[in-house]
């Protein structure tokens, strides 16, 4: 019988018959072809293959994040008694939802109410919540120019028609003329804008929105600080604005916790979207960032650490700002980001595989996330993982990488 492959055995699973006809995988098949979505979306892809490292974008401070106490919590909060925070949710873990709506009211002077916050698993699930909710396939979606890249993959993912509206700091949306009014959605990062990591003044913002006339703003609050609430267009008693939010660059991102705030009319409507087409869990997660939040450990956190990003992005900035080919960097701020601005002759995208290569330094190029008319070029750098001499260290490698690039060129 097994000779006649009629007959499979596998130990420790026993015997059973094989479906005549069947012939074994001995020849390669041809692999299924990819959507023209996935190829789209990985011919312009913005996520690096290596995710940790001195100056990756977007990953703070880890290693000092107190990790001991979030353990505490968690065995707190793992008992028999809680065994309904393994369940799926309904809409969020409701004191989950009251200490960001008191987060929002201390850092951001924003008072909404709690059925306005609806839970996700990071910012990039809830812009495709948002998308999937409020837009059809096709609708058209308008970003600045440069872009957050990882923004730009959802909407693609979800079928948005793309369009950049060049944003210049000092001069504001340049050329808005060529948009054409009435988008679907327009989707702006929040008080500073990301990757140039400098702030965006709200007049600019506004002047865009009133050229445009969008059904629907949204304002990605990538980068927390309490002192940037005023440069907000988001308001809660808006019909037509939403705010997103991720703890993810304030804590940890293996977290995959974030958060939207949404009109009241479509709170309702958006949570049931949510269940039905993601299932909602993370019950004990959301717990335990509720509990950390109402005992005051994430202010003390978010306070300790923005003085220290603040320190490294002056000595990272002094090391950089010299440096042949360097045009502009953004001001120290108490976040995880820092821009440097390069003279439009330099491949940005060759001098990062550069220091990748010769340096093992992973930088982020801006030229991928500009629009086609926009050829400014770039080093989108993070600061979240180094600090110190080993950043004293390192950035020099840096400095020394950029400046042998662009000599010998």
């Amino acid at each position: 019988m097994q000779s006649r492959r009629l007959l499979a055995t596998q130990h420790g699973r026993g015997s059973w018959s094989r479906r005549q006809g069947a012939s074994p995988a001995t020849a390669q098949a041809e692999p299924a072809a990819l959507s023209q979505r996935a190829q789209r979306i990985l011919g312009t892809s913005g996520a690096s293959p290596i995710q940790s490292g001195a100056f990756v974008p977007g990953i703070p401070d880890i290693a000092r994040f107190p990790m001991r106490r979030w353990r505490t919590l968690y065995a707190t909060l793992t008992v028999p008694q809680n065994a309904l925070l393994l369940s799926y949710s309904s809409g969020g873990y409701g004191p989950l939802k009251r200490e960001i709506a008191d987060f929002l009211r201390r850092g951001r002077g924003i008072e909404c109410a709690l059925e306005q916050i609806i839970i996700t698993d990071g910012t990039h699930h809830g812009l495709e919540l948002c998308a999937l909710a409020l837009a059809d396939h096709g609708d058209r979606v308008v970003m600045d120019s440069p872009c957050y890249w990882g923004a730009r993959n959802v909407f693609q993912a979800t079928g948005l028609g793309i369009e950049q509206c060049r944003w210049q700091p000092g001069s504001g949306h340049v050329d808005m003329s060529v948009i054409a009014p009435a988008p679907r959605l327009l989707y702006l990062t929040g008080a500073r804008h990301y990757p140039l990591s400098v702030p965006v003044p709200i007049e600019d913002k506004r002047a865009l929105v009133e050229h445009l006339s969008p059904d629907i703003v949204i304002e990605d609050d990538y980068e927390f600080l309490e002192t940037g609430h005023r440069e907000l267009l988001f308001s809660p008693d808006d019909g037509h604005s939403i705010l997103a939010g991720s703890f993810s660059k304030l804590m940890f991102p293996g977290l995959r916790l974030g958060y939207l705030v949404v009109p009241r009319a479509l709170s309702s409507a958006i949570n049931k979207l949510r269940s039905e087409i993601f299932r909602e869990g993370r019950m004990l997660d959301q717990a335990v960032l509720a509990r950390f939040m109402a005992d005051g450990d994430l202010d003390r956190w978010c306070r300790r650490i923005n003085r220290d990003y603040l320190q490294r992005q002056h000595t990272l900035h002094d090391l950089l700002v010299d440096l042949p080919g360097v045009i502009d960097i953004s001001l120290p701020a108490g976040t995880i980001t820092l821009c440097v601005t390069l003279a439009g002759d330099i491949d940005d995208v060759r001098l990062s595989r550069y220091l990748l290569n010769h340096y093992r330094l992973v930088v982020k190029p801006l030229s991928p996330v500009c629009a086609d008319d926009d050829s400014r070029r770039g080093l989108v750098l993070g600061i979240g993982m180094v600090e110190g001499e080993t950043l004293e260290r390192l950035g020099q490698q840096l400095a020394e990488g950029i400046r042998r690039f662009v000599e010998g060129r």
